[in-house]
């Protein structure tokens, strides 16, 4: 008989804690994630390349990070809609750049408005990308 209440009472302590594992699984915001690392790294990213500078950014519920304006880098991804291509802008013409080629990489990678993103973006050198990135919130760190 001693036998049957203990296995009873592991049982219903594994019911239990079950249960207790369960209620933390649902979720904890009513907003989609966002929570991105930027990079920029020298090459053309097809061989990693070497990382020259990172941040993080989470956008939701609030704008928090490494990056250092984490609200005007959220304001910026948001009005992209989520085409990450978007932060690219006609390069500027009152920027001339030399013709050298030395390969700039800017990613984003993480999850942006709960979808996964992988992006990435490679500039024939760091003139050419601040000329087209021309003062974007989201890679000025």
């Amino acid at each position: 008989m001693r036998y049957r209440s203990l296995a009873v009472s592991s049982a219903a302590v594994l019911c239990l804690a079950g249960a207790t594992g369960m209620a933390e699984a649902k979720p904890t915001s009513l907003y989609a994630p966002s929570a991105m690392v930027f990079a920029v790294s020298q090459g053309d990213g097809a061989n990693g390349g070497t990382v020259l500078r990172a941040a993080t950014l989470s956008c939701m519920p609030s704008a928090q990070g490494t990056h250092p304006d984490p609200k005007a880098a959220c304001t910026t991804l948001n009005s992209t809609g989520g085409t990450f291509d978007q932060l690219l802008a006609a390069p500027d013409t009152n920027r001339a750049c030399p013709m050298h080629y030395a390969p700039v990489t800017v990613t984003a990678d993480g999850i942006w408005q709960g979808s996964r993103v992988a992006w990435k973006h490679t500039f024939a050198n760091s003139c050419t990308m601040s000329a087209t990135l021309n003062g974007n919130a989201v890679f000025a760190f």
